[in-house]
């Protein structure tokens, strides 16, 4: 099929449709989406199962724009095969109030599957929305109900594959064997700040080959006859993902500026812009030009998807005939709903001085939740041992045409795409993208679990779930210096207060096994934004609550601990493990004629969303002794204890010794908090 006027036509109109908007903004990247146009249109009007009326139908392909800077390019394409987004939407690129963002923002412009922009997430994302593919169609599909059916398509760039999350990511779906996946590889040579002979010279292909991908090489990204081909071959090659290297011109057109790095990150100019157009036929004067011969053709993929979602539904209908309860749970989960009763006879913990770990706690009702909610699936950067993430008896994700022989699963259930339990290496950083993937697909509660310390390798997906409102669980074990001997590397100590700077993360520190079982339910029933669980490595006493506040106080994020007291003079705050000490600590005061309020503040963000009255309530203003007990910086402390209270917290380093030592070398026993109690009180 080779290149018509029509498609030269459809494709100078993605190119100039994307340079105009650059050149208005006077901001952007025009280079890649003038580059990488024929690829993007052979894959939308050829491949790409979508409807743009509906950009949410499930079985739809999924299309990542990882190179996120080229967002025009996606704009554009949207615009053209008739998403809901106007022609005037494209003129306010990466204006105020816009639906077009400098890069693409999956909660705010229909059709965007995932938010990309820092370079190596969009491609990492993509391995996760393969999973997801790759699970559901294994958990629902049956003989002749062929359900779930799609691929993950992706443009990358040379900075995708440069970043390090992008080599663990696609190193686990080679593993995986995710057949579904298909990259296509922007290879333009140019680099924001040069060419990439100055830093990438290795062959990528070969990488990826060693990742066991399978690998083509496309020699100019304006064959379409080329492209196509490898496209088809690429659906073919289904025992493994796919990499198409295609070799395309940044800037293409632009006399002066194509293949430089001038065509990256900056307009072309108004004289380049005419001198492109012109040198490919196009209007020099026109700008936004949509010619109406183009916007049919693209327009053709509003018939295809609808035709195509009404054949799926067809197949839905057969299959709820034959398999009504797979069918309702599967509807259930794409919509988002939980079943009923999810939370019914959650493990509840009786008093006990000795204790357990939080982290012990929350396996227990991680089993129990994995039991109610199939879509519950995730795991941990080779560290089930110690995070106790595993859902047992749920099988671990892997394919089955790859398992070494002799392998051993974490589950005890069976190993193949229906299990799930991944496993995903000492890879934290793709972990945390991956699971992004998985909730940005769909249908998943999805999970991901590592040393609270580790939570910087995956910060910049932890963001990313928030700017996305993506409803993840981050379970962080091992959550202070209380970890013990492996010392200051893996002492977690400036982490609360760095993932409480996120907006929009729920930072939880349970206090003991009851309130750790509330945490899950919050994060549970968290459907639109993330959740960071923190539990302990040593052991806390679980409270008496016949004395104190029932843990269901967690859902307001903080509460008082001890209601009896009505007139309290002082007021004493703690989260996570150092709870202990506070409640101990009352008990001495008390002795000693001391009316003191307990609060246990295991969420600020919860506690912040709630109504100044309840805030007020819990932390009277008139009452301004106050002291915050937490082993980790007192960065953010000073909001609750105000100007004459003072925090017993750690503005340094740990160390390595036994956990017991750390704790009162650094000041969290209840004997120190008695002593700087009184100290305020004097």
């Amino acid at each position: 099929m080779s290149a018509t006027s029509l498609d030269t036509l459809s494709i100078n109109t993605i190119r100039f449709l994307s340079a105009d908007a650059v050149q208005k903004a006077n901001s952007g990247h025009p280079g890649l989406p003038m580059g990488a146009a024929a690829m993007a249109y052979v894959l939308w009007t050829r491949f790409l199962k979508h409807n743009p009326a509906n950009p949410k139908w499930a079985d739809r392909d999924r299309f990542v724009l990882s190179a996120g800077h080229g967002s025009m390019l996606l704009y554009s394409l949207l615009y053209l095969t008739g998403y809901p987004l106007s022609l005037e939407d494209l003129q306010s690129f990466r204006q105020w109030g816009s639906l077009t963002p400098g890069h693409p923002e999956s909660t705010l412009t229909p059709g965007v599957e995932t938010t990309t922009g820092p370079l190596g997430q969009g491609i990492s994302n993509a391995v996760g929305l393969a999973i997801a593919e790759a699970h559901l169609a294994a958990r629902y599909n049956r003989p002749g109900h062929d359900l779930v059916n799609h691929h993950t398509y992706v443009i990358a760039s040379d900075g995708d594959l440069m970043e390090g999350v992008s080599a663990e990511a696609c190193s686990l779906a080679g593993q995986m064997a995710l057949g579904k996946l298909i990259v296509l590889y922007d290879d333009n040579h140019i680099s924001l700040s040069g060419t990439t002979s100055l830093t990438f010279t290795e062959d990528v292909g070969l990488r990826f080959a060693a990742y066991g991908w399978h690998v083509q090489h496309v020699a100019d990204g304006n064959d379409l006859d080329a492209l196509d081909g490898a496209l088809q071959v690429a659906r073919q090659a289904a025992d493994r993902p796919s990499l198409i290297a295609v070799r395309t011109i940044i800037g293409y057109g632009a006399p002066h500026k194509e293949n430089t790095f001038e065509a990256h990150g900056s307009p072309l100019g108004p004289d380049e812009l005419k001198a492109a157009k012109r040198n490919l036929g196009w209007p020099e004067d026109a700008m936004f030009l949509v010619p109406g011969e183009a916007l049919e053709n693209f327009r053709q993929a509003l018939a295809r998807g609808a035709e195509a979602e009404a054949a799926w539904n067809r197949r839905l209908a057969a299959y709820a005939q034959a398999f009504p309860e797979q069918a309702a749970e599967l509807k259930r989960r794409l919509t988002g709903e939980l079943p009923a009763g999810w939370d019914e006879g959650l493990p509840e913990f009786a008093a006990d001085a000795k204790g357990l770990a939080t982290r012990k706690a929350s396996e227990k009702v991680m089993q129990a939740l994995g039991q109610r909610l199939p879509e519950l699936m995730g795991g941990s950067g080779d560290l089930n041992p110690s995070t106790y993430t595993v859902l047992k008896g749920a099988g671990d994700f892997e394919s089955p045409g790859v398992s070494p022989e002799g392998a051993q699963g974490a589950s005890g259930g069976p190993w193949s795409y229906a299990g799930r339990n991944l496993h995903f290496g000492v890879r934290e950083h793709a972990m945390g993208a991956i699971v992004n993937g998985l909730a940005a697909h769909g249908g998943f509660i999805p999970y991901g679990a590592t040393f609270l310390v580790f939570s910087d390798y995956m910060r910049p997906a932890i963001r990313l779930s928030a700017l996305m409102k993506a409803g993840c669980l981050w379970v962080f074990t091992h959550d202070s210096i209380g970890l013990g001997e492996d010392g200051p590397t893996h002492q977690a100590v400036e982490h609360f207060a760095a993932l409480r700077a996120i907006p929009g993360l729920l930072f939880i520190r349970p206090s003991d096994a009851n309130e750790a079982a509330w945490a899950w339910r919050v994060a549970i029933e968290n459907r639109h934004g993330p959740t960071a669980l923190a539990f302990t490595r040593q052991n806390v006493p679980t409270l008496d609550r016949a004395g104190l506040a029932s843990a269901s106080g967690l859902r307001q994020g903080a509460y008082v601990l001890n209601p009896r007291v009505t007139d309290p003079e002082l007021i004493l705050m703690a989260t996570g493990s150092e709870v202990q000490h506070i409640v101990a600590a009352e008990k001495v005061l008390a002795e000693r004629g001391r009316r003191v309020r307990l609060v246990s503040m295991p969420c600020w963000e919860l506690f912040e969303a709630q109504p100044a009255a309840y805030r007020a309530s819990v932390l009277p203003p008139a009452v301004t002794a106050r002291l915050g007990v937490e082993a980790g910086v007192s960065l953010g402390w000073h909001r609750w204890v105000g100007e004459r209270g003072a925090t017993i917290t750690l503005d340094r380093f740990g160390a390595s010794a036994p956990y017991q030592r750390l704790m009162h070398e650094f000041g969290f026993t209840a004997e120190n908090v008695v002593e700087q109690a009184l100290k305020l009180l004097a």
